[in-house]
C-alpha cells in the first residue's frame, strides 16, 4: 500500500514563510492529471518593510543630532556662555549617546525592539523641549546632555545592528548600510530646515521642531515595527530555515558587561574600538559640532555652512550605502584602512578651504568627506559579526561607545582649542594625524574565518 507525501512536512518558501504540505493520496494511473495552479506572485518579505520603518525613523530622529553645532552661536550670544561649556553639554550627549548602546542592545533582547526605541524617542523629545525654559548652564547638560544622549542612545546604531542581524541572512551589508544611511538622510531633511529657523526665529523654534520630530516618529515605531521574522511566522530573509523566536532574556545590564568582559580578553576589540574612537573624533565631535561655527569664523553665513553640512549627508548616503555593499565582497580590514586613510588626507587640507563663500575645492572637500563620513560603520559591524557571533551587536555597541566617547572629547576639546587660541586649525590637523593612526590599527585585525549560515536563493 503507497502512501503520499508526508503530512505536515515543513518547507520555507522564497519569502522564507513556513508553510505544511498536506497529505494527498496519489492519484490513480487512469485518472485526469489536475488542472495546473496559477503561479503565485512573488511577495516582498517582511524584513524589507521593517528596515523601510527603522530607516524612517533613524532619519526622523536625525533631528536631535543635527541641532549642537548650530546652537554655539546662539547661546553664546544669548546666554554669555562659552564655547567649551556648550562644547561639555555636547560631549555629555555624545558619551551617553555610545554608552549607553551596549546597554540598549542588551535591554532589546529583554523587552523588544518597540519598546525601546518609543520610549528612547519621547525622551529626546522631553529633553529637547525642555531646552527652551533653560536659563542656566547645568539645564542645558541635564536637558541637551543627558535626555537627549540617553535617549539618543537607546537607539543609537545598535538599534540596526539588532534589526539587521535578526532580519536578514543576506544582504546583511547592504542593509547595515541603508540604516546607517538614515542619520544622513536626516542630516540631509533638517540641517538646512533648522538653520534657518534659528537664523530667523531663533534657537527656540528650532529645538521644538527636533522634540516634534522625534515625537512624530514613535508611532510608526509602536504600529508598525516587529522585533523579530517569528512574530509574523517568517524566516530571517535569505534563511533556510525557520528560527523560532527566542526567549527574553534578562540581566540585560550584566549580559551587556559580561559581553565587554570577554570581548576585552583579546586585541581584536581594543583595535576595533580604537580605531573607532578616533572615527567620532573625526566626525561627530569634529566636523558634525565645530564645522559650522568654524565656517563663520571665516565669514561664511551659518545657513551657507550649515547647507554644506547638509549636502555631506547627501554624499554620506551614497558612500555609506556602497560601503554596504563592498562589505559583503572585500574585506572589511582593507575597507576600513583605506577609509581612515582618505579621511584623514582630507582633514589636513580643510583650514586652507575655508573662506567668506563656497569656492570649487571646498565643493570637493564635500563631496569627498560626504562619501567617506559614515562608510567606517558596515565594515566595522562585520568585523563584530565576524569575531563575536551571537554577541556582535552588543560588542558594537561597546565600540560604538569607544566611538562617542572620542567624539565628546573633541566636541569639548574643540571649544576649548577656539576659546584658547582663536582658531580651530590645530583640531583639525591633529585629527587628520588620527586617522592615519586609525588606517593602520585596522589592518592589524585579523582575519577570523566563519561558518557560513544556510541561506536560500534569494532574487
Amino acid at each position: 500500500m503507497s502512501s503520499g507525501p508526508l503530512a505536515g512536512a515543513e518547507r520555507a518558501t522564497e519569502t522564507g514563510r513556513v508553510t505544511q504540505t498536506s497529505s494527498v493520496p496519489a492519484p490513480a494511473p487512469d485518472a485526469a492529471p489536475p488542472a495546473p495552479r496559477p503561479a503565485r506572485p512573488l511577495r516582498v518579505h517582511r524584513a524589507w518593510a521593517v528596515a523601510a520603518v527603522t530607516f524612517v525613523t533613524i532619519v526622523g530622529a536625525a533631528a536631535f543630532a543635527s541641532l549642537p553645532g548650530l546652537l554655539i552661536d546662539p547661546l553664546h550670544s544669548e546666554f554669555g556662555w562659552s564655547r567649551g561649556m556648550i562644547g561639555f553639554a555636547v560631549s555629555i550627549n555624545l558619551a551617553l549617546y555610545g554608552l549607553t548602546a551596549p546597554f540598549a542592545a542588551a535591554l532589546m533582547d529583554r523587552f523588544g525592539i518597540r519598546s525601546v526605541v518609543a520610549c528612547a524617542l519621547v525622551t529626546i523629545s522631553l529633553g529637547a523641549g525642555l531646552t527652551v525654559f533653560m536659563t542656566q548652564e547645568w539645564q542645558l547638560v541635564l536637558c541637551w546632555g543627558v535626555l537627549v544622549g540617553l535617549g539618543s542612545g537607546s537607539m543609537a546604531l545598535a538599534f540596526a545592528a539588532t534589526v539587521a542581524n535578526r532580519w536578514f541572512v543576506a544582504r546583511r551589508g547592504l542593509v547595515t548600510g541603508m540604516l546607517t544611511a538614515g542619520g544622513a538622510a536626516g542630516q540631509l531633511v533638517f540641517l538646512p530646515l533648522l538653520s534657518w529657523i534659528t537664523e530667523h526665529h531663533g534657537w527656540r523654534p528650532a529645538a521644538v521642531t527636533v522634540a516634534g520630530a522625534a515625537l512624530s516618529v514613535a508611532p510608526f515605531v509602536w504600529f508598525l515595527l516587529r522585533d523579530h521574522p517569528a512574530d509574523v511566522g517568517l524566516a530571517a530573509f535569505g534563511a533556510a530555515e525557520f528560527t523560532p523566536k527566542p526567549a527574553p532574556t534578562t540581566g540585560a545590564a550584566g549580559r551587556a558587561l559580561r559581553a565587554l568582559a570577554q570581548a576585552a580578553r583579546g586585541g581584536t576589540f581594543w583595535l576595533l574600538a580604537g580605531s573607532f574612537a578616533i572615527c567620532g573624533a573625526s566626525t561627530n565631535g569634529l566636523v558634525k559640532t565645530h564645522f559650522v561655527p568654524a565656517a563663520h569664523d571665516h565669514g561664511l553665513p551659518v545657513t551657507t555652512a550649515a547647507s554644506l553640512l547638509a549636502v555631506i549627508g547627501v554624499f554620506d548616503i551614497v558612500g555609506t550605502v556602497a560601503s554596504g555593499w563592498f562589505t559583503d565582497r572585500l574585506s572589511p580590514r582593507r575597507l576600513l584602512a583605506i577609509y581612515y586613510g582618505l579621511r584623514g588626507m582630507s582633514l589636513m587640507f580643510l583650514p586652507m578651504l575655508f573662506s567668506d563663500a563656497i569656492h570649487p575645492s571646498m565643493v570637493l572637500f564635500i563631496v569627498f568627506y560626504g562619501l567617506d563620513w559614515v562608510a567606517t560603520v558596515p565594515p566595522t559591524m562585520a568585523l563584530c559579526r565576524e569575531h563575536y557571533g551571537e554577541n556582535s551587536a552588543i560588542v558594537f555597541g561597546w565600540v560604538l561607545a569607544a566611538h562617542q566617547i572620542g567624539a565628546a572629547l573633541v566636541a569639548y576639546l574643540g571649544g576649548v582649542a577656539r576659546d584658547a587660541l582663536g582658531s580651530y586649525d590645530v583640531v583639525w590637523y591633529t585629527s587628520g594625524a588620527l586617522c592615519a593612526v586609525a588606517a593602520l590599527m585596522s589592518l592589524v585585525v585579523r582575519h577570523r574565518p566563519v561558518a557560513v549560515p544556510a541561506m536560500a536563493v534569494t532574487g
